[in-house]
């Protein structure tokens, strides 16, 4: 049997293409917003230890990350009907989104001066304190995840999430997770960080890995 496409060769690529440059454009929107709370609270360049912010400028910036999140989420939901295909439009572009804050960011204020430099990732729901490379590797890991879910949905082909590759996408995040907020000296009490715990990223990617790998081998025909 030949599986039909679900959408012409040159639709699914004018909408990647569309996707692509929304997440990179959104993403110098979110390195500009940076841009600027780092000339007001790092005027001689941003680095640990850090310095406190008003409890006011810390909710603002919860809800600003809730809503590049609620943005993300409305994007993929508009890209697609199925789940699994909204899921991958949420890790293509998310992983675009990350990457690219990164590429404005150097390209604005010549920061950072390696992947192996410390950042704060995120507040939700503790800080996430990593070195660069840990945020871009992961987010290379979701673009392709993406790319390649939504290539076996093209190709006419259906995913099934089974209890094994949640589980191991689960204990991924855990580790990852972990790896990112477990220094709370670091991200409460304005102390230097300590060593990153490559280990458990390492670990959760390759968690990623086997789960996605897994997950590819459910698809069935439409």
């Amino acid at each position: 049997m030949t599986l039909q496409p679900s959408l012409p060769k040159t639709a699914i690529l004018k909408k990647i293409s569309w996707l692509a440059a929304f997440s990179i454009s959104m993403a110098y929107v979110e390195s500009a917003v940076v841009v600027y709370l780092r000339a007001i609270y790092f005027p001689e360049g941003f680095a640990f230890p850090l310095k406190p912010f008003a409890d006011n400028i810390i909710i603002f910036e919860l809800f600003r990350e809730l809503a590049t999140l609620i943005i993300l989420v409305s994007l993929a939901v508009l890209a697609a009907r199925k789940p699994v295909e909204r899921s991958a439009w949420f890790l293509f572009c998310f992983g675009l989104w990350d990457i690219f804050y990164y590429v404005w960011l150097k390209a604005l204020i010549n920061w950072p001066s390696s992947i192996f430099e410390w950042d704060i990732l995120f507040l939700i729901p503790l800080p996430w304190i990593a070195p660069v490379i840990a945020p871009v590797s992961i987010s290379l890991l979701l673009i392709t995840f993406g790319v390649l879910i939504i290539y076996q949905g093209h190709k006419g082909y259906d995913l099934r999430l089974t209890l094994l590759t949640f589980a191991l996408a689960l204990a991924g995040t855990a580790f990852i997770l972990f790896s990112f907020m477990h220094d709370t000296g670091a991200a409460f009490h304005q102390q230097t960080p300590v060593a990153y715990m490559y280990e458990f990223l390492i670990i959760g990617e390759l968690l990623y890995a086997a789960a996605f790998f897994m997950f590819l081998r459910t698809r069935r025909e439409h």
